[in-house]
């Protein structure tokens, strides 16, 4: 099956949206939830009001539609990067295939929109390397960073993967750093200024993150730990097969490389450290991920490993969306 991803054509679209139907398959028989929690941002308010009484089809058709524009999207960002050697749809497969292996993962949330804002993001940050004078773009990568802020506020975390990703990419200017966090800051100075404006100046609290350490769930199920358990497996053989030709690639694109990967790692800690995210908001990990995890089904020159761990995401996630519905039908029966 993963040969009809390895190749970059037109098609592999069709094989993408027919694999998101497949992944996805239980969301035929129950609509795909909207959990969003009110003080989350301006993502959750607009859930809430207008995605919270649609029809369970337009629900169902909104969150096939967003998960295959992301995946696509990012996709062919990374095959513009060339950080690849060779071009497919391998991080679209695994995007899709991700997307459908938690089951807090099917449902229409604020990180699942805010997907977008990252992708966008990681576009800005892989332009600084050959910036001689990248004040506009920095300043624009913060004020992209607040506006997702106050989007969603788990994004919070963003802050810290923007500095080190500066570090990473630039040697250090203080300059530089000021216009970033100036950039960061002046979203939440234009809303302060209009709550000021309005006598609303104390609801301004209602648009700051709300940071603690808490446990996502409080029992992991069998379906979550066989979730967890092939997640990892994915993300390790992806690692593998990723340092085994990083040597390889010119430094601009390892750069870019590090970035993501050091995305992935601080975004992990996004359910343990904000309070009422929940697992859903682990949501914004599948950007790394997907691209760590497409080099499990790109590099590997016999193809019997990538489809073998192919039919194990699959099995997994039949398994875990299996569990949901007899979960739902017994509730109904009884």
């Amino acid at each position: 099956m993963v040969f009809l991803f390895r190749d970059k054509s037109v098609i592999n679209i069709l094989f993408l949206a027919l694999l998101s139907l497949l992944v996805h398959f239980h969301l035929f028989f129950q609509a795909p939830l909207v959990l969003a929690s009110a003080s989350d941002g301006f993502f959750a308010i607009f859930l809430r009001r207008w995605f919270a009484g649609l029809d369970a089809s337009l629900l169902f058709l909104v969150y096939l539609l967003t998960i295959l524009i992301q995946a696509i999207r990012l996709n062919m960002l990374l095959l513009e990067l060339k950080m690849f050697q060779r071009s497919g749809y391998t991080v679209a497969m695994s995007y899709i295939l991700l997307s459908g292996l938690i089951t807090q993962w099917c449902a229409i949330t604020p990180a699942l929109f805010a997907n977008f804002l990252l992708i966008w993001l990681f576009i800005k940050f892989t332009r600084l390397f050959n910036q001689a004078n990248p004040k506009n773009l920095l300043f624009n990568i913060g004020m992209i960073v607040g506006s997702t802020i106050l989007c969603y506020h788990p994004t919070a975390i963003m802050i810290v993967v923007v500095l080190f990703s500066l570090a990473i990419i630039r040697p250090f200017k203080l300059q530089e750093w000021f216009i970033l966090l100036i950039g960061i800051l002046l979203p939440y100075y234009f809303l302060g200024a209009g709550l000021f404006l309005t006598d609303q100046p104390e609801a301004i609290m209602r648009f700051l993150p709300n940071p603690g350490l808490v446990l996502p769930v409080s029992k992991a199920g069998a379906p979550l730990l066989v979730s967890g358990s092939l997640l990892l497996i994915s993300l390790f053989s992806g690692i593998i097969c990723w340092q085994q030709f990083n040597s390889r690639m010119v430094i601009q694109i390892r750069k870019n490389w590090s970035v993501m990967l050091l995305m992935g790692l601080i975004l992990l800690a996004v359910p343990f450290i904000f309070e009422d995210a929940g697992i859903q908001s682990a949501f914004l990990c599948l950007v790394p991920l997907s691209a760590f995890v497409s080099n499990s089904f790109s590099y590997p020159k016999r193809l019997i490993f990538p489809n073998l761990l192919f039919f194990l995401l699959l099995a997994g996630i039949f398994y875990t969306n299996w569990q949901v519905l007899n979960n739902n039908w017994l509730s109904l029966k009884f």
